[in-house]
């Protein structure tokens, strides 16, 4: 008798499928707390709390005052694909809530120890019910204030290959910090609190308007430097605030899109809002902007992705039209007072460009020059040093290379890029590129001395960060101080620096501080102390180098080649980007069909 065939497929158990989901749903605590946050709005909350430990890995409890669950929706509400938000497959095309796909709360619970604790305001006894790792589920009566509390402890405890992707708890706790702020952002009608280990990081009562919630996050310097966004009735209301040109930052931060509520990214927004600025940022400078967008849910999906961070519009193109006339017509109107949401937006931008400043404050008028600056080696030296032409970096550390090297500056292209001959070969080289690598190699060589010059700030800088930059920041701050770059704690989001490397000469500083958090944010890398210094010294060159645009000596020209080839004519910057073309005089002779002398 032949043996039995099993078949190859099998229908995978519940728990096994649960925690499938959860991969979707669940990518680390933000997540989670994304989720439940969003669960606490579709309850119609007046206040919500969340509560962490150890950047969400041992705790995350969210506690709201909403409308509680009766003991049986508690029930089904941990259930897959139980939802209150769902009738009919029709209701997937206009949905109004936040939160509807019904796996968040099974999910989570399938990989982490779960509490649910719920009271409807006319019941007299609530719901407790938890878990260890969606199985086991117990239930019983609580008796607490009306409201929904889940309680989530030991996230991953069940899955340990998740939990050995979370990053540090600074990294962790600043994600979850930037879902608060981002939730709160949107619904200024919410208080909302975050704790950590028992101490308020944020704290944001509720308020009348989305502008009063933008001063509780952003401050003052926030709403004098933006300009307010309008677009008329019709497909879609847009509202929010978009950066002055002249303020405009090399930082991408805030970049913020709503959709009905939702925190997304969307490039047809995105494109739209940088066409609108197009001939009037400065170059390597970017739009910052929090735009809120409100349409008819028939016109959008949002069930494209796992954790609804992207939608898809039904006329994309409508939106993008309208965005951009919206930010057009702040430039091209006779005054920069805000646009009126009853007034017409015409095409016509046939008078001349405006662009409106935002009213100075004591704060952005306020320099601090350094007219005498203050070298001191992180090894205690000191030692005579001179500044370069235009780099503003002590020349003498470079001075042991002893190349041969013949430079003859032919000149300057659209101020961007420099003819030059350089021993034999003819040079054609992009400027901001090639200082760019040369302050790199300079920072890095001096790194692996141990020997990084400071210039002291005779004024230090303040400098004020959002919450989530504050959490992140803290954890770079001994990396920081290895590169050059002193900065110290001044207040529960406010910092200082004091100190930056001497060879980066002339920066924004606080432009600095923000693009090396902006790229930090985003770090995937736990190798070495090297691995982790070496994009901090490539922001810190691309701040520091010369910009395209900028007219350039002879000398200068002189001097930037003539350091580019000691550095080995490196042909790419840090980043990647090209630095120079090369023409041997081989290559010139068969171009112009010429024999080889």
């Amino acid at each position: 008798m032949s043996p039995l065939v099993t078949g190859k497929i099998q229908v995978l158990p519940d728990d096994v499928s649960c925690r499938i989901a959860a991969g979707e749903v669940v990518e680390r605590p933000a997540s989670v707390v994304k989720e439940l946050i969003d669960n606490s709005l579709d309850a119609a909350s007046s206040l919500i709390t969340i509560e962490v430990e150890e950047g969400g890995r041992r705790l995350i409890r969210v506690t709201d005052n909403g409308a509680g669950m009766n003991r049986d929706d508690a029930q089904l509400a941990c259930q897959r694909f139980a939802t209150s938000k769902l009738q009919t497959e029709n209701d997937l095309f206009s949905l109004s809530t936040l939160g509807f796909r019904g796996e968040a709360l099974p999910s989570i619970a399938s990989v982490a120890r779960f509490r649910l604790k719920t009271l409807p305001s006319e019941s007299p006894v609530g719901t407790d019910t938890f878990s260890e790792g969606g199985t086991a589920w117990g239930i019983q009566d609580y008796a607490g204030a009306p409201g929904t509390q889940v309680e989530i402890r030991d996230l991953f405890f069940n899955t340990p290959g998740r939990l050995k992707f979370l990053k540090t708890v600074s990294t962790e706790f600043s994600k979850i910090s930037y879902t608060v702020q981002q939730a709160a952002t949107v619904n200024p009608q919410i208080h909302f609190r975050l704790l950590h280990h028992n101490h308020k990081v944020l704290d944001y009562p509720a308020v009348s308007t989305f502008q009063d919630r933008l001063f509780q996050i952003y401050g003052a310097t926030f709403l004098d430097h933006f300009l307010p966004l309008t677009h008329p009735p019709g497909p879609f209301e847009l509202s929010g605030f978009t950066v002055s040109p002249h303020h405009a930052k090399t930082s991408r931060t805030p970049q913020e899109i709503f959709v009905n509520g939702r925190p997304i990214k969307n490039t047809t927004i995105a494109h739209a809002i940088y066409e609108g600025y197009k001939s009037f940022l400065p170059k390597g400078k970017h739009p910052q902007f929090i735009i809120c967008i409100q349409l008819e849910p028939q016109l959008l999906d949002i069930n494209v992705h796992p954790t609804k961070r992207e939608i898809r519009f039904s006329h994309p193109e409508v939106l993008h039209s309208g965005i951009l006339r919206a930010i057009k017509q702040i430039f091209f109107s006779g005054s920069s007072f805000p646009i009126n949401s009853q007034e017409a937006v015409h095409e016509d931008f046939s008078t001349p460009p405006h662009i409106p400043t935002a009213k100075p404050t004591a704060q952005s008028l306020a320099v601090a020059p350094v007219s005498a600056p203050q070298f001191s080696s992180k090894l205690g030296g000191s030692k005579a040093k001179h500044l370069s032409l235009f780099a503003q970096e002590p020349a003498s550390i470079y001075s042991a290379k002893s190349k041969e090297i013949h430079v003859i500056p032919l000149g300057q292209i659209h101020q961007t890029y420099l003819v030059g001959h350089i021993n034999q070969d003819l040079y054609i080289i992009d400027q901001h590129t090639a200082h760019e690598r040369v302050l790199f190699e300079r920072l890095l060589q001096t790194w692996n001395q141990k020997d990084i010059l400071q210039q002291r700030l005779l004024i230090p800088e303040p400098i004020e960060l959002l919450p989530n930059q504050g959490a992140l920041i803290e954890e770079w701050l001994p990396v920081f101080s290895q590169t050059g770059l002193d900065i110290e704690r001044f207040g529960p989001t406010s910092y200082v620096v004091r100190a930056i490397p001497a060879i980066l000469g002339s920066i924004t500083i606080s432009s600095l501080v923000l693009e090396l958090l902006e790229e930090l944010s985003e770090w995937k890398s736990t190798d070495s102390l090297e691995t982790l210094i070496r994009p901090i010294l490539a922001s810190m060159a691309c701040q520091s180098a010369v910009q395209a645009g900028r007219t350039m000596t002879l000398p200068e020209i002189s001097t930037l080649l003539h350091d580019w080839a000691q550095e080995n004519y490196p042909m790419t910057c840090p980043h990647g980007r090209r630095v120079a073309i090369r023409h041997s005089v081989e290559e010139l002779n068969t171009l112009f069909d010429r024999a080889s002398k």
